[in-house]
C-alpha cells in the first residue's frame, strides 16, 4: 500500500497543474491594479485598452495557482533567474531606445548585459535565499534604474551614471521646474513589469537547502563579475546621446560608470615627473599690490548663444543680447568650451576656480561631491594670498551641489545663499540676475577702505526647464518661422539677463576704483529635441565631434573699467579662464597658472569630450593625441592627479592653502 501511494505521489509530481479560483482579496487587488494601469495609460497618452488588458491579465494571474514538481525546484529556479535576466535586459533596452537605436547594439554587448542582470539576480539570491523575492527585487531595481535614466535623459540629454547618486538631492531640488513625460514604450514596460511580478510570485520555486543556494548564487556572481571585468577592460563608459545604451547597453554602461568612479594614477606619474615639471616652472615672487582690482565673476546659469549650433540661420523677433554684442572697449571676449550640457553647473564652476579639467575625471562625475581635497588649490587661495576678501554668492539653496561644504574648503570668507536675497524679486520661480547684481553692488559699496574683493557669483534666473507658464513671466523674444515655447521662454530669459548685465557694467563704469568683471555661461540649455534638428539637421544624435562640441560652446568676456587692450578669442575653455583672469588683472602668474597659460598656446581649448588640435585643425579624442600635444596633456593629467589625490602635493605648483 505504501509503495502504491509513493508511486502515485511521484506520478503526480511529474504533472504540471494549475488551478483558477477567484478570491475576494484578489478581486480588490485586481481593481486597484486596473485603476493604476489605466491612470498610467492616461498620463502617457496611450490607448486605455492597454491598461484594461493588463488589468484583466493581472486578475487572471492573481487567481491562478500553479504547481510544479518540487523535486525539480533547482531547475525551475535556475530557469526563472536566467529567463528573468534575459527578459529584464530586453525590457530595459526597449524602454530607453527607439527601434532604430535598439538595432545598433551588437549580440555580444547584449550577452554582456544579460550577464550583468544575472549578477544582480545572483546577488539578491545569495542575500535573500528566496528565489521569488530575489527575482522581484532584482527586476524592480533594474527597471527603476532604467526609468531614472529615461527621465534624466529627457531634461539633460546625458545618461544616468553612478556619480549621479551623489547629486540626487540637488537634482530633486530643481526637478519641479521640469515637465516629465512618459511615452507608449514606458507605459507598456511598466504594465509588463507589474504582470511579471504577479506571475513570478505565483510560482513555488523555493529551495530547502538554503546554504547550498546561497553558496551557488555567490559563486555564480563572483565568476560572472570576474569574467565581465576581463571582457570590458577596454570599454569606455558613454553618457552622451544614448551611446551608452545602444553601444554598451544601459546596464553594462552603468556598471562601467561604477568602475570609472575609482581613479588611479595616470601613465607616467611619479615623483620624478613632478620634479621635472617643477624645474620648468620655478616659483617666483608675487607680491600683493594696492593696484590689484576688485574682481567680480558672474557665472550665468545656462547663458548661451544658440546661433553657434545653427547651420541654417538663426533669426529671432528682436536681438537677444544686444548689450553683450555691443561690448568692444576694454574687453576680451569670445567663446569657450564647457564640459557639461544642460546640467551639472558645478563642474563649470570647478574648472574655472581650480584650473583643472573634467577631461581627466570619470564621465558623469561631480568633483564638488567626489574629489575635493581638504585644502584645494584655486583662484580663491591664490587671491587670498594677495590679501583679497573672497566672497561667494548664489541665490539658491546652500546645500545644492554641496556648496555649503565646498565653499569653506575653498576658503571663501563670506557666503550668500537664497535667504540673503530679496525673494520677492523673482522671474518665474527663481531670483533674478538683477537682484544678484544689486547685492554685489551693495557689498562693493560697503567694503572697507583699501579692501580688495573677489566675488564669485552664480546666477539662477535662467535655470531650466522652460515649458511651464508663469503669472510673472511672458515670452517677448521669439523664433522666426518656428514655434517652440520652451525656446522662446529661454531666449526671453537671456534677453532679460542682457538687460541686467548692462546695468551691472554701467554701474562699475562710474566707480573710481579698478574693477575687473569676468562673465561666462556655465553650459547650454536642454531644449526641445526638434529644435536642435531644425538647427543642425541631426538633433542630438549622429553628430561629428566638431558638431558635438558646438553644443558645449558658451560666450564669455573679461571687462575692466580701466584701459586694457581689446581682444577677440575664437575659442578657449573654462580651465584656462582663471589664468586669463589673473593675466588681465596684471598679476604675475604662479607656476600652475603659468603652466596653464603655456598649455593654452599649444592646446587652445579642451573639455571632457575632446581637445582642439592645432596640428590636425579639428577636435580630437584624447586617445588620438600625438606628439607634443600628447606630452602636454600627459603633463597636465599628472599635475591634476597630484593636486587632487596626493596627501602631499607639489608645494611649488600648489602652495597656497586656505587657513584652517
Amino acid at each position: 500500500m505504501k509503495l502504491m501511494e509513493k508511486w502515485k505521489t511521484k506520478q503526480e509530481e511529474k504533472l504540471f497543474s494549475a488551478e483558477w479560483n477567484v478570491k475576494k482579496n484578489n478581486v480588490i487587488a485586481s481593481g486597484v491594479v486596473l485603476a493604476v494601469m489605466i491612470l498610467i495609460c492616461i498620463y502617457g497618452k496611450t490607448g486605455i485598452w492597454q491598461g484594461v488588458a493588463g488589468g484583466l491579465v493581472f486578475f487572471a494571474l492573481s487567481n491562478l495557482t500553479v504547481k510544479l514538481p518540487q523535486r525539480l525546484n533547482p531547475l525551475w529556479a535556475a530557469l526563472a533567474v536566467g529567463l528573468s535576466s534575459i527578459m529584464t535586459y530586453h525590457m530595459v533596452q526597449y524602454l530607453l531606445l527607439e527601434e532604430e537605436l535598439r538595432e545598433k547594439i551588437t549580440p555580444y554587448s547584449a550577452r554582456l548585459n544579460i550577464l550583468c542582470c544575472l549578477v544582480c539576480f545572483s546577488f539578491m539570491l545569495a542575500i535573500t535565499a528566496r528565489v521569488r523575492l530575489a527575482c522581484v527585487i532584482s527586476h524592480t531595481f533594474l527597471m527603476l534604474m532604467a526609468l531614472a535614466d529615461y527621465f534624466i535623459y529627457q531634461f539633460r540629454g546625458v545618461e544616468f551614471s553612478f556619480s549621479d547618486l551623489r547629486a540626487a538631492s540637488t537634482g530633486l531640488s530643481v526637478a519641479s521646474g521640469y515637465r516629465f513625460a512618459i511615452e507608449g514604450r514606458a507605459v507598456l514596460v511598466i504594465i509588463l513589469s507589474i504582470l511579471y511580478v504577479a506571475l513570478i510570485w505565483k510560482l513555488d520555486l523555493e529551495i530547502k537547502r538554503v546554504y547550498l543556494l546561497r553558496l551557488s548564487a555567490a559563486a555564480c556572481m563572483v565568476v560572472l563579475v570576474a569574467y565581465l571585468a576581463v571582457e570590458t577592460g577596454s570599454r569606455n563608459m558613454e553618457s552622451w546621446e544614448q551611446k551608452g545604451t545602444y553601444r554598451n547597453g544601459f546596464i553594462l554602461n552603468y556598471g562601467l560608470s561604477i568602475r570609472d568612479a575609482f581613479i588611479f594614477s595616470p601613465e607616467g606619474y611619479s615623483q620624478e615627473a613632478i620634479e621635472a615639471l617643477e624645474q620648468n616652472y620655478p616659483a617666483s615672487d608675487h607680491h600683493a599690490s594696492s593696484e590689484d582690482p576688485t574682481i567680480i565673476v558672474v557665472m550665468n546659469e545656462s547663458f548661451a548663444d544658440l546661433s553657434v549650433i545653427s547651420h541654417y540661420g538663426f533669426q529671432t523677433s528682436e536681438e537677444i543680447m544686444p548689450f553683450y554684442d555691443s561690448m568692444e572697449t576694454n574687453v576680451v571676449k569670445g567663446d569657450l568650451l564647457s564640459s557639461v550640457f544642460g546640467a551639472k553647473t558645478p563642474n563649470s564652476e570647478w574648472e574655472f576656480l581650480t584650473g583643472n579639467s573634467m577631461a581627466f575625471l570619470p564621465d558623469g562625475s561631480v568633483p564638488y561631491q567626489q574629489y575635493m581635497p581638504r585644502k584645494p588649490y584655486s583662484l580663491v587661495s591664490t587671491l587670498k594670498e594677495r590679501g583679497y576678501t573672497c566672497i561667494a554668492m548664489h541665490p539658491y539653496y546652500e546645500t545644492g551641489w554641496s556648496r555649503n561644504r565646498v565653499y569653506p574648503q575653498f576658503g571663501f570668507e563670506e557666503t550668500y545663499f537664497i535667504d540673503d536675497f530679496d525673494q520677492t524679486r523673482l522671474m518665474r520661480n527663481y531670483i533674478t540676475d538683477q537682484e544678484l547684481y544689486d547685492t554685489i553692488i551693495e557689498r562693493f559699496e560697503s567694503k572697507e577702505p583699501g579692501e580688495k574683493l573677489f566675488i564669485m557669483s552664480i546666477t539662477m534666473q535662467n535655470h531650466g526647464g522652460y515649458e511651464d507658464s508663469y503669472d510673472n513671466f511672458t515670452s517677448t523674444v521669439t523664433l522666426n518661422n518656428a514655434y517652440y515655447p520652451d525656446v522662446n521662454q529661454y531666449l526671453t530669459l537671456i534677453h532679460e539677463s542682457d538687460i541686467a548685465l548692462k546695468n551691472l557694467i554701467s554701474y562699475f563704469e562710474g566707480v573710481d576704483e579698478k574693477v575687473e568683471i569676468v562673465f561666462f555661461g556655465d553650459h547650454q540649455p536642454s531644449l526641445n529635441t526638434r529644435f536642435y534638428q531644425s538647427m543642425n539637421g541631426k538633433g542630438l544624435s549622429g553628430l561629428t565631434l566638431d558638431e558635438l562640441e558646438e553644443l558645449y560652446t558658451v560666450p564669455f568676456f573679461i571687462w575692466t573699467n580701466y584701459e586694457t587692450p581689446e581682444e577677440t578669442v575664437e575659442l578657449t575653455s573654462l580651465n584656462y579662464l582663471g589664468a586669463m583672469t589673473l593675466e588681465r588683472a596684471g598679476m604675475e602668474l604662479p607656476p600652475y597658472y603659468r603652466f596653464l597659460a603655456n598649455m593654452r598656446e599649444r592646446i587652445p581649448a579642451m573639455n571632457a569630450r575632446a581637445f582642439y588640435s592645432l596640428d590636425a585643425g579639428e577636435f580630437l579624442h584624447y586617445q588620438d593625441a600625438g606628439g607634443e600635444e600628447a606630452e602636454r596633456l600627459q603633463d597636465y593629467e599628472i599635475l591634476q592627479y597630484n593636486n587632487l589625490f596626493e596627501k602631499e602635493c607639489s608645494g611649488q605648483f600648489f602652495p597656497y592653502y586656505n587657513p584652517q
